[in-house]
């Protein structure tokens, strides 16, 4: 199962990472989507879609037509794969930035991996578990050297991370 990781869009989306999106079997964003414009692009063909809100995920910043969608985005979700959960949150919400990755595995003690955004950083943080994952910036704004998204490959007893980067 390849499952696509983006987060950081706000508003836009990188066209090598909707081609990505759109061959996955499933796509999860980390919030600070921007519009629902967003979501429809990364929709897979023929998988599913799931999304967390982000703290710019919020009625003031998206268009009136998408408040609906707005308001049914969880701030978090834990996504049952093959071979273990995937939990998902923002990351605005643990404030202190120097023990990112161990507040998170406290939080989701159960996960196989963790998916977080905000940073607008790449991270592939496997050295214990759950692992930490944050796949940077996916849009056009504050991608710290290009826009990116993680693939995550999924078995039941083995589960990888591949990056994709794409130059500014």
């Amino acid at each position: 199962m390849n499952v696509v990781l983006v987060s950081d869009t706000h508003g836009t989306v990188a066209d090598n990472i909707v081609d990505i999106a759109q061959r996955a079997d499933l796509v999860v964003h980390a919030g600070d989507i921007g519009c629902a414009a967003v979501l429809d692009l990364l929709r897979p063909v023929r998988g599913k879609l799931l999304a967390v809100t982000g703290n710019n995920d919020i009625p003031e910043k998206w268009p009136l037509g998408d408040q609906a969608l707005l308001a049914a985005l969880p701030e978090r979700l834990s996504v049952d794969l093959p071979g273990g959960v995937l939990s998902v949150e923002h990351g605005h919400r643990v404030y202190d930035t120097r023990r990112y990755h161990e507040l998170f595995r406290r939080r989701h003690h159960g996960a196989r991996a963790i998916l977080y955004g905000h940073t607008h950083v790449r991270v592939i943080d496997m050295e214990s578990q759950p692992w930490v994952l944050n796949p940077g910036a996916a849009g056009h704004i504050r991608t710290k050297g290009g826009a990116s998204c993680l693939l995550l490959t999924v078995h039941e007893d083995c589960w990888s991370v591949t990056e994709y980067r794409y130059s500014a």
